[in-house]
């Protein structure tokens, strides 16, 4: 029987009044004290997780953001999983670039310390393992050094415990966010936006595809829910 979804208040019509025109999925230039990835860097970090000897029946990964909703690579099984010891949060900043400028930079998501996150996990291609974490990484860490790094952990699905390679921010970053609450976050997605569309519509998206698998995050609910009001009392309030 599906899973019947409860109404968002934060609909395409609010996502509608931040997009740009134009949306690239292009990669500026690094900022200062960052550099371009390259397919070499990539490589070299799958050796350092999968080489060496060191025996992957399975190759999973644990998406908790966007990963969910737009794969950075083809997988061949989809299935919830449950992680101890990490929390989704809108702590990987300040983005003037892909979701935000420099008058009103984003804050994306990121899994840092403490608590619990139930995302999804994909299972990879075993022949084509290489290939599709190349794009993989190609989409997390254009630059480097990243600012929230991949590491192994384990996920709880159902019956099975598995291994899984997910990012985690790395608090020692300068890019690190902490300490805002819900109210000031709620005011940075209502006004980001950048080269590859604006943060309402990243939460949107996150959001309804948690929805859709059956997983209810409260603080990204309630974020949904003030983002939209904020959006109203913007645009709808003064006729835009």
């Amino acid at each position: 029987m599906p899973l019947k979804q409860r109404p968002m208040r934060l609909t395409p019509r609010h996502v509608a009044y931040l997009q740009p025109e134009d949306v690239t999925e292009g990669l500026p230039e690094p900022p200062e004290g960052m550099r371009a990835a390259t397919e070499d860097d990539h490589r070299a970090t799958i050796e350092r997780f999968f080489g060496g000897g060191q025996a992957h029946d399975e190759t999973w990964i644990f998406a908790y953001g966007s990963l969910i909703w737009k794969p950075a690579c083809d997988f061949v099984e989809m299935r919830r999983g449950l992680l101890h010891g990490w929390h989704r949060a809108f702590c990987l900043g300040w983005n003037n670039r892909f979701r935000g400028s420099d008058e009103n930079p984003g804050l994306m998501l990121a899994l840092d310390r403490g608590g619990a996150c139930t995302g999804a996990l994909y299972r990879l291609p075993d022949a084509r393992r290489d290939e599709c974490l190349v794009k993989l990484f190609e989409r997390e860490m254009g630059w480097l050094p990243s600012a929230f790094p991949p590491r192994m952990v384990t996920v709880r699905s159902g019956e099975r415990v598995v291994r899984a390679l997910t990012f985690c921010i790395d608090r020692k970053s300068g890019r690190y966010v902490s300490g805002l609450s819900e109210e000031e976050i709620a005011d940075v997605l209502a006004t980001a936006t950048g080269t590859r569309g604006s943060m309402a519509e990243y939460l949107h998206a996150t959001v309804e595809h948690l929805e859709q698998m059956g997983i209810h995050d409260p603080h990204l609910w309630r974020l949904q829910h003030m983002v939209a009001h904020r959006i109203e009392a913007t645009f709808e309030a003064r006729g835009a």
